[in-house]
Parts: C-alpha cells; sequence; structure tokens
C-alpha cells in the first residue's frame, strides 16, 4: 500500500510527526511545508520540536510556505525559539491570498530521503481528512505545485525582530 487516509485531527497530528521522524531517520536533506498558517499544527509540541531537533543538521533545509505566520507567533512560541536557534535551516516565505494556485492542499509536508519519500496532505481542515503517501510521483506532483508557488512569494517569518 503506497497511500493511507486518515480522518481526525489527532490522526493528522501522528502522521505529521511520524513523518517530521522519518525524515530525521532516513536524513532528508529538504523539507516542503504549505500551510495557511501552520496554526493547527502541532509545532510547539515536544514530540515535534524533538523530530525536528534530530532532522536538523548542517546542509539541510525546511522551507515554509503560508500565507502568514501571525498566528505561528502567537500560538507556537517554543517553535518561534526553535526556529530562531535553527534559522540556518529555515526559509520562510509569504504568499499573497490572491496567488494560491488551484488544487492547493489546505496543509502540505513533503519528505524525501535516500529510501523513498512521503507526502502528507490535508484536504479537508473541518473533517481532517487527508492522506499519507509514499509515492514518488505524488511527491513529485505536490513538488512542482510547491515550487510554482514558492516563486511568487517572498521571505517572511524573520528569525528574530529587532525592538527599539
Amino acid at each position: 500500500m503506497n497511500a493511507q487516509s486518515f480522518a481526525g485531527r489527532a490522526e493528522f497530528h501522528r502522521a505529521l510527526i511520524a513523518t517530521l521522524g522519518w525524515a530525521a531517520e532516513q536524513g532528508c536533506r529538504e523539507l516542503h511545508a504549505w500551510d495557511e498558517s501552520f496554526a493547527d499544527w502541532p509545532l510547539s509540541q515536544a514530540d515535534a520540536l524533538t523530530a525536528l531537533t534530530a532532522w536538523a543538521r548542517a546542509g539541510r533545509q525546511l522551507h515554509l510556505l503560508a500565507l502568514q505566520y501571525d498566528d505561528v507567533v502567537r500560538v507556537h512560541p517554543r517553535f518561534v525559539r526553535w526556529r530562531r536557534d535553527w534559522a540556518h535551516c529555515v526559509t520562510a516565505r509569504a504568499v499573497e491570498p490572491e496567488l494560491r494556485l488551484e488544487e492547493a492542499p489546505q496543509s502540505l509536508l513533503l519528505a524525501l530521503g535516500p529510501q523513498g519519500s512521503v507526502s502528507l496532505r490535508l484536504f479537508d481542515r473541518h473533517l481532517w481528512r487527508g492522506e499519507l503517501s509514499l509515492e514518488t510521483a505524488q511527491r513529485q506532483r505536490c513538488l512542482e505545485w510547491f515550487d510554482a508557488l514558492a516563486q511568487r512569494s517572498s521571505e517572511s517569518f524573520a528569525p528574530t525582530t529587532l525592538g527599539l
């Protein structure tokens, strides 16, 4: 079985954390993540931060793409601190709402490791339905969509802020 459906917020969180753990185990060089705000992701949970820290090494890159990061700053202070500490591994870009492409998943996490790839897509945030896929072709389609959107984005979510 190359794809597995899930339903429910807890299942989405488990799948997301499992994907982050898999990326660390596999030594994935890049992760691509899309969400309108990342507010519903378990980014400040200890197991998510542990998986991200295990993954983060020199030469690795987490590419974040969102409409805005205000909710991340408000809801995920532990992740904001992690992002500051691991700024060399994270790029964060914002997309103008009118530039969103059709057929966009509500959330997306992509990982490619030496032994395969994983794509986690959330299609319905109300019922928390989505799919975890091991198909390389599915990951490639999602990555092409992500890249097309990222080309029309701008840098955002600075790792530190200057106070006056």
